[in-house]
C-alpha cells in the first residue's frame, strides 16, 4: 500500500492520537473508498464548530462507546469529512486544519486556498 500523502504533496502526518481519530483509528487522516463520509480533514475543534455539527445531525460533543467514540471538546483534533468541513467554511465557521494531516483527498471537496485560510501552523 502506497503511503497516503497530504494537501502539500508530503508524507500525510498523524493528526490526533489522544482521542485517536482516523477512519482506521490510527490517528491519521486516511481513506478509502468504504469512507462515504470522506474522515481526511485534520481539524481543531472550537465550540463553534461543534454547536454548528451537532446542529447538522452529526454530534461530535456526546461520547458513544460502541462505536469507540470518546466525544470531542474544544482543542481537540479530529479527522473530519471533508463535505462537513466545506459546509462550515461556507457558513463561515471552519475550525482550523493541519495541512501536514489533511490528507490530499479533501482537495475533491475544498480548495487547497480555503483549507491554507484556516491553517494551523505546527
Amino acid at each position: 500500500m502506497a503511503k497516503a500523502r497530504n494537501v502539500l504533496g508530503t508524507e500525510l502526518e498523524i493528526c490526533c492520537g489522544s482521542p485517536v481519530t482516523g477512519w482506521y483509528r490510527n490517528g491519521k487522516c486516511e481513506t478509502d473508498p468504504s469512507d462515504r463520509g470522506a474522515h481526511v480533514v485534520c481539524a481543531e475543534m472550537t465550540e463553534e464548530f461543534l454547536e454548528f455539527s451537532k446542529s447538522r445531525g452529526n454530534d461530535l460533543i456526546t461520547p458513544m462507546p460502541m462505536f469507540d467514540f470518546p466525544g470531542l471538546k474544544p482543542g481537540d483534533r479530529w479527522c473530519l469529512c471533508a463535505s462537513r468541513w466545506k459546509e462550515a467554511f461556507d457558513a463561515g465557521i471552519a475550525p482550523p486544519v493541519v495541512l501536514q494531516s489533511t490528507e490530499e483527498s479533501a482537495l475533491n471537496y475544498v480548495s487547497l486556498e480555503e483549507l491554507k485560510q484556516h491553517a494551523l501552523n505546527v
